[in-house]
């Protein structure tokens, strides 16, 4: 059974972590063959999207509050088999994202709703319209079990709906021992912006300065576009500006270079361990965390939701927020005790097999070839 996917998402060469997601998935899905996987791609005209050049597997693009540009999308979706929308507050236009639920209102197949963030204090509005967005849905996939739990509870989504697929990573390679650098790497990867909590994980540097070797924290990404568009590059200039005052040249480094596919993955695997000091306490799902799992490496991340839930397993260390003390002495455990960071990579590793891209696939295609089923059966 051939299966017709169409997306609704941001996409490539927009620079955003769903937009990363979508086209990591299509591909993974038009692996397994004879499946194909098209795409709806949403695009803000306020934001610099990147090269518009059009990709073949783009079927048309969605602007917001466009009603030719919304009619175009419902019967490009209509003519696939099933459709996938990838749903986060602030992509998709209208009031809180509402003109979502007009694309739901218009599908005449089944749908797949994916929820990146499920807010536990929405306004009122936010969960009318995330209420509705789950009534529509043929199924809602969440990334997480307190993503799962959470639409039970907060938005009475009926569990038989939710079905539970992780974000997804690729398959990252073995570095050559002799490809390390000779002194520890504490990474940090992925847009950044408000939020990121960078500045706690600077002044954790600040209390690691008698380590021998000394490590070196380095934060590799571009400014996200939307906060580039907002407010330029401030934040990045307020977290140099604290690494000059702290006087970490020499231990702290921003790079905001654009990388490859190649060079990340040569980069996230030599790293000795990945620092996610998020402020945020709602995320659901992190495809950093997940990449970094997969890749085998011990992770230290603030008590955000995902990374409760899937640090638990032995992967690495949960530190409370805001709290800088508390992610030194985390870092300087693992990169003071071999046998600890050894355990965390090998935990790692061995959880990480059902994260690869392949896998998460898999699981979208057996999802949609049974609502099609249900649907034709109906």
């Amino acid at each position: 059974m051939s299966i017709r996917f169409g997306f609704v998402s941001t996409y490539p060469p927009t620079h955003c972590g769903i937009a990363t997601f979508s086209f990591s998935l299509m591909n993974a899905i038009r692996d397994l063959k004879p499946h194909t996987a098209s795409v709806v791609r949403l695009v803000d005209p306020g934001i610099n999207q990147g090269d518009e050049s059009v990709a073949p597997e783009i079927l048309t693009t969605l602007t917001a509050e466009n009603p030719e540009s919304m009619a175009n999308a419902i019967a490009a979706l209509n003519r696939t088999d099933i459709a996938v929308i990838q749903h986060e507050f602030g992509i998709y236009g209208g009031v809180d994202g509402d003109e979502v639920l007009e694309i739901m209102k218009g599908l005449r197949i089944p749908s797949i709703v994916v929820v990146h963030t499920v807010l536990t204090t929405p306004t009122w509005y936010q969960r009318i319209v995330f209420t509705e967005l789950t009534r529509y849905a043929s199924a809602v996939v969440a990334m997480s079990k307190t993503a799962r739990d959470l639409l039970v509870s907060k938005y009475s989504v009926e569990p038989s709906k939710i079905f539970i697929l992780p974000h997804g990573a690729p398959a990252f390679p073995k570095v050559n021992p002799k490809e390390l650098a000779s002194r520890p790497l504490i990474l940090t990867w992925g847009l950044i912006g408000p939020g990121k909590g960078i500045e706690w994980g600077i002044e954790a540097m600040d209390r690691l300065r008698n380590l021998n070797p000394a490590p070196l924290y380095l934060v590799a990404g571009r400014t996200h576009p939307k906060v580039l568009d907002r407010e330029g590059e401030a934040y990045r200039e307020e977290l140099q500006h604290r690494i000059d005052n702290l006087n970490l040249g020499e231990l702290v480094e921003l790079n905001g270079d654009y990388l490859s596919n190649v060079e990340l993955a040569k980069l996230v695997a030599s790293a000795s361990v990945v620092l996610l000091p998020y402020d945020s306490t709602e995320q659901m799902t992190s495809g950093v965390l997940i990449e970094a799992v997969t890749a085998g490496r011990p992770v230290i991340a603030t008590k955000f939701p995902h990374a409760v839930e899937l640090l638990a397993d032995g992967v690495g260390i949960v530190v409370p927020h805001h709290d800088p003390d508390a992610m030194a002495q985390a870092l300087r455990s693992i990169l003071q005790d071999p046998a600890m960071a050894a355990a965390f990579s090998t935990r790692a590793k061995e959880i990480g097999a059902e994260l690869l891209w392949p896998s998460v696939a898999s699981g979208y295609v057996k999802l949609a070839r049974a609502l099609i089923r249900s649907e034709v059966a109906a």
